[in-house]
């Protein structure tokens, strides 16, 4: 836990008086810039809102929720007092890719959240006056601002814009190697070892390569925790992003506190001698101001509400409650999870159930295995080879173990678009209104039929993919781990394109089966998926998963319920819900069930790919060793 504290600001403010400088008039404002450029076409990245109406008040009143993609331009979103989608609005954000470095501006994000703030009330003909409350979520990206808010370069290019390192930025890898080498107690609560995806390698990356930028940083900041310091100038973390990407100690958080005390308690679950150890001991300075001296819970109302200028800019009502942020994954979570009833009557609601979350992004899409424990459970998820061991970082009095994939929806576009037939493909899609999805499973339904397939997974006999081209997250926290297609011809046709897709979504489903069976090997008991998110809108997708996992997909009636999750942020700052737990139990509701096949050839088939599919990887590894020793 904390330990002595330096000398260095003891009054560094919690609420910053400080109004942001804009450089750049408009969202889309900024070119390329540099050498620097986008992978294929331009890549955009998106912005999200969402909001729920509360009870009946006097006047209408709706919760506004903001989320902050990574990949696509998705509409934001207005639900009314049932959590019902009524309206939608978006704006899109901009992207650098430039080998591993991953990297975006938080001015050109904020302008975007302002007008697609605006957009969406007036598209629901919702006053600002009449929002309520607003909530955020976003990536867990590295945000780098100066003493007076301004960003602080985290590019080789020197870019000032450019004060974003992207979740998905793989620069840290070395970083992480060194920091996994420590024996650190912390790693026990991060499965054992770092990602280069979370954020003590970024800022070690940092520290080492932009010493400039180093100095100058005031701040570092989750990208959600920036968006709701900037709508109301107070530095208050939350403990979702603490937890789950900066080692943060939720458990000794909880030790000190209760939900409803939290809002302005110091900081007391960093451990100083993990920051020492890994040569960031310099973040520790000023009672942990630079990484934060204040965690709360997520929802918790936040400084003063919006500040004038943050109010002015979004249209909105000056003093409008924000609640602390959330992860754009974990807005998922509390979107969803209170969807189903535990069957069993003495088990405590969300104990048995496991959620998958899975959002359709053009840059990088994370599918996520979140499973949660009362507090006062015992759990034995074997955190060496597990991506992240319990925590308490969403739901109070709830443990959290998550499991991911990082790249799905950018795994099923790089498949797609790299391929001879994506122009065609696309084409065809684009003169049927429907999507390249929509034609590519309506391709395979009718190969089922010409080649007199048994069933429809069975086509990809001889298709066998190992989905890790970015890496695997979990359950083997391999960041060097490569993607593998087996069973590739000269056919160049659509139809084989067809069964290359569904080869692909097939691997996806064997690693989220992978992750199940590692936690069910270790004490757990998952019987149920819920699913969310732009794939859960591909029923092949789905049925892939529930036949190949084994499990029923339980889809909320909400289907974009990380926007509904943001928005439930709003609904508990504004005292509309005394809790987190309360807002979801009333803003929660299932919908459509997915139950796997009951032909017994499925499951013998999926369980003999799904053997090929693990040893895709341990044949990997036999090679990585014969070349290493080769050039040894």
């Amino acid at each position: 836990m904390s330990g002595p504290r330096r000398d260095w600001s003891d009054t560094t403010p919690l609420l910053s008086p400080q109004h942001y400088r804009h450089r750049g008039g408009s969202a889309s404002a900024f070119s390329d810039g540099g050498s620097s450029s986008f992978s294929g076409r331009r890549a955009s990245a998106s912005l999200e809102m969402a909001a729920a109406a509360v009870p009946a008040v006097p006047t209408r009143s709706v919760l506004l929720g903001v989320d902050v993609g990574t990949g696509s331009a998705r509409a934001g979103r207005l639900f009314d007092e049932d959590g019902k989608l009524i309206g939608s609005a978006s704006s899109p954000i901009q992207i650098w890719k430039d080998g591993d470095c991953i990297e975006q501006s938080s001015t050109d994000i904020w302008l975007a959240i302002c007008a697609a703030v605006k957009a969406a009330c007036s598209l629901s003909n919702v006053a600002g006056e009449e929002v309520a409350g607003l909530g955020f979520a976003a990536t867990c990206s590295l945000v780098a601002v100066d003493a007076d808010g301004s960003p602080v370069t985290v590019s080789l290019s020197g870019d000032s814009r450019r004060n974003i390192i992207v979740w998905m930025d793989h620069r840290a890898v070395k970083q992480a190697e060194k920091i996994n080498s420590s024996s650190s107690p912390v790693l026990q609560y991060c499965g054992g070892s770092l990602s280069p995806e979370m954020q003590p390698p970024k800022l070690l990356w940092v520290k080492e390569n932009l010493q400039e930028s180093w100095t100058m940083a005031f701040r570092w900041m989750d990208l959600s925790d920036w968006l709701a310091y900037r709508a109301t100038g107070d530095d208050t973390r939350s403990l979702c992003t603490t937890v789950c990407k900066w080692t943060y100690l939720g458990h000794a958080h909880m030790q000190q506190v209760d939900e409803k005390d939290s809002r302005n308690m110091e900081a007391c679950g960093w451990d100083d001698d993990f920051w020492e150890e890994i040569g960031s001991g310099d973040l520790i300075d000023g009672h942990h101001a630079k990484i934060g001296r204040s965690v709360a819970f997520p929802g918790h109302p936040l400084g003063s509400g919006l500040t004038p200028d943050a109010a002015k800019e979004l249209g909105l009502r000056a003093g409008t409650p924000v609640g602390t942020s959330l992860i754009d994954a974990h807005a998922g979570g509390v979107g969803v999870m209170e969807s189903v009833a535990v069957p069993d009557p003495e088990a405590k609601s969300m104990t048995r159930k496991l959620f998958a979350i899975a959002w359709f992004l053009s840059v990088g899409l994370l599918l996520a295995i979140w499973l949660y424990l009362a507090a006062n459970c015992s759990f034995q998820v074997s955190g060496a080879h597990f991506g992240q061991s319990p925590n308490l970082s969403m739901v109070p009095d709830y443990w959290l173990t998550e499991g991911g994939q990082s790249a799905t929806g950018a795994l099923l576009d790089y498949i797609i678009e790299n391929h001879v037939a994506s122009p065609r493909l696309a084409n065809r899609a684009a003169s049927q209104n429907i999507s390249v999805f929509e034609l590519l499973n309506k391709i395979l339904e009718s190969m089922v039929q010409d080649l007199n397939s048994p069933f429809l997974a069975a086509l990809t006999e001889d298709i066998h993919v190992l989905p890790d081209l970015h890496g695997n997250r979990s359950p083997i926290a391999d960041p060097k781990a490569k993607g593998v297609v087996c069973g590739l011809t000269l056919d160049t046709s659509e139809k084989q394109l067809a069964l290359l897709y569904l080869a692909t979504v097939q691997g996806i489903a064997y690693g989220t089966r992978h992750i199940v069976e590692h936690c069910n090997a270790h004490g757990h008991r998952i019987d149920t998926l819920l699913a969310c998110g732009g794939l859960s809108k591909n029923p092949l997708f789905l049925q892939e998963h529930a036949d190949i996992v084994g499990c029923s997909i339980v889809l909320p009636r909400e289907s974009e319920s990380v926007l509904l999750g943001a928005a439930i942020l709003g609904a508990v700052a504004s005292k509309k819900y005394s809790s987190l737990s309360d807002a979801m139990k009333a803003l929660n509701a299932a919908g459509q069930v997915i139950h796997p096949a009951k032909d017994p050839k499925v499951k013998k088939y999926h369980d003999a790919k799904y053997r090929i599919f693990r040893e895709l990887y341990e044949q990997q590894l036999s090679h990585r060793s014969i070349m290493a020793q080769a050039l040894a």
